[in-house]
């Protein structure tokens, strides 16, 4: 069976970034640990579901993905200053999702949700970057076809059932806390996708 439009996919395979000799192991998935998912359903990059169409369980893959194929450049307008008091209940900060470094869902003006990463927590504001992690970075994947077969109708419903807080992708993000409902990001900001798809966020969007 080959790799079509809603077929259950199973995959093994190493992402590294960079180019050339600069090249750093980003991401593995195991046979032990793969990545799954159902192809077609707009949960991966297109670009990276383009160089997997057609494939067989047992065929194995190598391409790169560019920026303009992945997650784009590095956006400096997605670094945005936020009040601190939205980031606040009852006044007080919650240090345990908000510090320097950690990824915090959370939702825009118009519903959409996306992660920000906390760059600086100063007085009266927190520093925000809405970029991807991956973002103005050239994605090599080389892996290969574990399984595919059908979907079930139950994995398909899943596609659409309502999604919990953190990243979605299952498997450790550091997205912090479901906190995303109580933050609330100014009009203006960048729309991230949420969904994973892929360890952090290395296949899906």
């Amino acid at each position: 069976m080959k790799i079509s439009t809603n077929k259950f996919v199973s995959l093994s395979y190493d992402l590294n970034v960079g180019e050339g000799e600069e090249r750093e192991l980003m991401e593995r998935a195991t046979e032990e640990t793969p990545l799954e998912f159902i192809f077609g359903t707009n949960s991966m990059l297109e670009a990276f579901e383009k160089n997997l169409d057609g494939k067989a369980e047992g065929d194995t893959f190598d391409f790169v993905l560019a920026p303009d194929e992945a997650y784009g450049e590095y956006d400096d307008d997605a670094i945005v200053d936020l009040p601190r008091n939205i980031f606040e209940q009852d006044g007080v900060l919650n240090e345990e999702v908000i510090f320097e470094g950690n990824t915090v869902p959370m939702m825009d003006t118009n519903g959409n949700r996306l992660n920000g990463s906390v760059v600086e927590v100063k007085e009266d504001i927190i520093k925000m970057d809405f970029n991807h992690p991956l973002a103005g970075e050239t994605l090599n994947f080389s892996g290969k076809v574990l399984a595919v077969r059908e979907s079930t109708p139950e994995e398909i419903a899943a596609l659409f059932a309502p999604q919990g807080g953190g990243c979605g992708c299952g498997s450790g993000c550091g997205c912090g806390d479901s906190e995303e409902d109580s933050c609330g990001c100014g009009s203006g900001e960048k729309e991230m996708a949420g969904g994973c798809g892929s360890g952090c966020g290395c296949g899906g969007h």
